[in-house]
C-alpha cells in the first residue's frame, strides 16, 4: 500500500492532547523509520522537526547522512521520524504519559508501515522490542544489539545506544550497520495474490 500524499510534517494529522508538540516527520512512504524519545530528549522543540536543536538529534543525523540513509538535500526521501511521546514535556514524561502517548505513535507507525525500524536509545528499543517483536526487552542488553539486525513481527530492527553518550567505535559500528542494510534486500513483503482471483500478484508489506 502506498500512501499519497506530500505533506512531510504530520502527515496523518495526529492530535494528541497537547498544546505543543513534535509530530512525526518525513516520507510517508518511508523504508525506514526512525523512533525516538521525547523532544526534550531528541530535540525539535524550536523547530517542530524530530531529531533537531540537541546534539544527540545533530549526532543521529550526522550518522545517518553517512551511513547513507539521509540526504538533507533532497529532504527525507526514504526516512520517517516520530517519538514515542511527541508532546513537548514539562519535565521528564510519566509511565502514564508514555501510555497516553502510545496510540498516536503505534497508528503513525502503522500508518507509514517501513521495512525498518531504527529505535533510538533505551525507552524506544525497549518500546519497539516489546511491542514489534518476539524478543523480551529484559533479556537484551542495549550495548549488546547496537547496530545490529534484528527480526521483528514484520520488520527489521537496528537499534542503537543514545547518540548523545556514543563512543567513536559505537558510531562507527552504526554506520557500518547503516550502509550494510541499504546493501541488503532488507524490504519484506508478502505476496497475498494467491487469495485472489486471477494471475497478477498482490505484494504488501
Amino acid at each position: 500500500m502506498q500512501n499519497v500524499t506530500d505533506r512531510t510534517s504530520n502527515p496523518f494529522d495526529m492530535r494528541p492532547p497537547c498544546d505543543a508538540v513534535v509530530p512525526g516527520y518525513g516520507d510517508v512512504n518511508a523504508d525506514l523509520h526512525v523512533v525516538g524519545d521525547h523532544p526534550g530528549v531528541h530535540g525539535g522543540v524550536e523547530s517542530g522537526i524530530p531529531f533537531t536543536d540537541s546534539p544527540a538529534g545533530d549526532r543521529l543525523r550526522e550518522a545517518l547522512r553517512a551511513g547513507g540513509v539521509l540526504d538533507d538535500e533532497d529532504g527525507p526521501e526514504g526516512v520517517f521520524f516520530s517519538y514515542l511521546h511527541a508532546c513537548v514535556p514539562d519535565g521528564e514524561p510519566t509511565p502514564e504519559d508514555y501510555r497516553e502517548m502510545e496510540p498516536f505513535f503505534d497508528a503513525e507507525l502503522r500508518a507509514i508501515t517501513a521495512h525498518v525500524l531504527l529505535p533510538v536509545g533505551e525507552r524506544a528499543t525497549r518500546h519497539v522490542l516489546a511491542n514489534y517483536t518476539a524478543i523480551a526487552p529484559d533479556d537484551v542488553t542495549l550495548s549488546e544489539i547496537h547496530a545490529t539486525d534484528l527480526h521483528g513481527s514484520g520488520w527489521l530492527v537496528v537499534p542503537c545506544l543514545d547518540p548523545a553518550g556514543w563512543s567513536d567505535d559505537q558510531e562507527a559500528d552504526y554506520v557500518d550497520a547503516l550502509r550494510s542494510l541499504l546493501g541488503t534486500d532488507y524490504q519484506r513483503e508478502a505476496d497475498l495474490g494467491r487469495f485472489l482471483v486471477g494471475p497478477e500478484p498482490y505484494t504488501v508489506r
